[in-house]
């Protein structure tokens, strides 16, 4: 099956997310909030609960904390309110970026996204400016090792439902439309197979190839943006050179 070789792309955001994990884990905390909030707290009834816990575990996020979250979002119904407000904007080299953020003061977070494209040579565009260039797909990272039959879990993967398999270096990845995510994931995890990552997320149409001095500004830009609170997710179109790091 076709697929764009970015495996050291997703090896660079696991290294960045195993730097962080503490942070992460809030991030997480907040999407369990938002999840409960919207649809209950049991997993059965609320499939964007489920999604929110792939995307927990896929992380090592314990279950203790997991829970504790869930707990404490369905005890707090009444609390701080988040927005989902998604901004667009350009990287140096014109990288094409999106950041979704969850927010209780978007004015703030206006200025802090702003800032750090600014400060990071990139500027913030116009809603719709690169959304266009993205879809929004389910994907579910599946690291190689000796037990897991290449062939099998192709078949696994289109049978429960996936639109794309593809074989990289050290994974492989799992391609789904949103509607779908959770039904091929459920699936897989019956099979006790284990992910790297598992979530929506948006997927680029196309890469912009970047040298290695444009990879370090725009890490800095990248960086800087995930360091805000506010901030969820960061996609881009940039393919960092083979065997990059800052």
């Amino acid at each position: 099956m076709s697929g764009h070789s970015k495996w050291h792309n997703i090896q660079a955001k696991k290294s960045k997310v195993d730097a962080k994990r503490g942070k992460i884990f809030t991030k997480i905390g907040k999407e369990l909030m938002v999840a409960v909030k919207n649809g209950g707290p049991s997993e059965d009834t609320n499939s964007k609960l489920r999604d929110v816990i792939a995307k927990a575990k896929s992380v090592n996020m314990p279950s203790d904390n997991i829970q504790r979250a869930i707990k404490k979002a369905a005890g707090e119904l009444d609390s701080v309110n988040y927005e989902d407000i998604i901004y667009e904007g350009y990287g140096p080299s014109g990288i094409a970026v999106i950041v979704e953020s969850l927010t209780d003061n978007k004015n703030r977070t206006a200025g802090n996204v702003r800032h750090a494209f600014t400060k990071h040579g990139g500027n913030l565009g116009s809603t719709g400016c690169v959304s266009f260039m993205f879809q929004r797909k389910g994907q579910i990272v599946i690291e190689k090792n000796d037990s897991i039959d290449e062939d099998e879990m192709m078949m696994m993967a289109l049978e429960a439902g996936a639109e794309d398999f593809s074989s990289e270096e050290e994974v492989y990845i799992v391609t789904t439309t949103p509607e779908d995510f959770g039904a091929v994931r459920e699936a897989m995890e019956t099979n006790n197979v284990e992910f790297l990552e598992a979530e929506i997320k948006m997927v680029p149409d196309t890469y912009t190839v970047i040298d290695e001095e444009t990879s370090t500004s725009f890490q800095k830009l990248l960086d800087a943006l995930e360091d805000d609170d506010d901030v969820q997710n960061v996609y881009h179109n940039a393919e960092f050179p083979e065997g990059w790091d800052e």
